[in-house]
């Protein structure tokens, strides 16, 4: 069972400060977090596939330029770290609201053991940042031949069977 303790204050809550807590308490275990200013910092979005051969990340960064995205690896640690600029607009009309969120994001990822570094690739299309990460040879499942028969000089057939190695993730 898991216990959350929430501290308020006592002061009058404003409407806003009554929504941000609502968000919190019901989106609170996920990466979204409401933010008060468009310039603020965001979390894109993300899936994680794991394939045969490979584990694919798919991040939705859009408007997001490539030059503006950096990723690094550090011992087992993925990082995607980037800034999506605001486009300058010129001010003719009064803005009634600003919701598209600008700024730095960063979004980091422990990879397991059995991920080869050097093989990683990363691909940007119509704003999607895809990133493939190879599994090495040891993670991959494999076929074993299984001789079936005894061992005494009788004829024997093999036949494969594929085994899949779990590795200590």
């Amino acid at each position: 069972m898991f216990v959350t303790t929430r501290n308020y204050t006592r002061e009058p809550a404003t409407l806003s400060d009554r929504i941000q807590r609502v968000l919190n308490e019901t989106l609170g275990g996920l990466d979204w977090q409401y933010r008060d200013s468009a310039a603020a910092s965001w979390v894109p979005a993300v899936d994680v596939f794991e394939e045969a051969g490979a584990i694919r990340i798919a991040a939705e960064i859009p408007g997001v330029s490539p030059s503006d995205i950096k990723i690094s690896l550090e011992g087992n640690l993925l990082t995607i770290h980037g800034t999506k600029q605001q486009e300058a607009e010129e001010k003719t009309e009064r803005v009634h609201r600003y919701e598209r969120t600008y700024g730095t994001f960063e979004r980091s990822f422990t990879l397991p053991a059995w991920v080869e570094p050097k093989d990683i690739k990363a691909n940007y299309d119509q704003g999607v940042l895809t990133i493939t990460l190879p599994k090495s040879e040891r993670a991959k499942p494999r076929q074993i031949a299984v001789q079936v028969g005894s061992d005494n000089g009788d004829e024997t057939s093999s036949r494969n069977v594929e085994v899949t190695e779990k590795q200590n993730q």
